[in-house]
């Protein structure tokens, strides 16, 4: 069923946080927890010919990996725990962080490429 005009998107950070369509906002973007469904079941955007690839991972790792550093550094100067408490808080804590707000990375991505028109080898014209 195509979109009427009355539809607004919805903002790409609501999109990501709640699964939405971006361009109008049916729940249904992801068809697991990390895996983009094929279309939206409403206006029939195609999630595949969007190009978000690792970007999502790689902001991640930097973000979290910075995260629980600062963390883990705080930790040892103030209580300075044994190796195996470090071990026991940190690499659950981050695997949880990642995969928990990989999600949301990803469909910010997504909902942004589409809210900016990007596309993959698209150069844009001198004004």
């Amino acid at each position: 069923m195509p979109v009427t005009d009355d539809v607004t998107a919805p903002a790409p950070l609501d999109a990501a946080l709640r699964g939405l369509c971006p361009r109008c906002g049916t729940p249904g973007l992801f068809a697991t927890f990390l895996r983009f469904a094929e279309r939206c079941r409403r206006c029939d955007l195609d999630y595949g010919s969007f190009n978000v690839g690792d970007g999502a991972a790689a902001f991640l790792i930097l973000i979290v990996g910075a995260i629980i550093s600062a963390l883990a550094i705080v930790v040892e100067l103030k209580w300075s725990p044994a190796f195996w408490v470090h071990i026991l808080l940190w690499i659950p804590l981050t695997i949880l962080l990642t995969v928990v707000s990989l999600r949301v990375a990803k469909g910010l991505l997504l909902a942004l490429e589409y809210k900016n028109a990007a596309r993959e080898g698209r150069i844009a014209e001198p004004d």
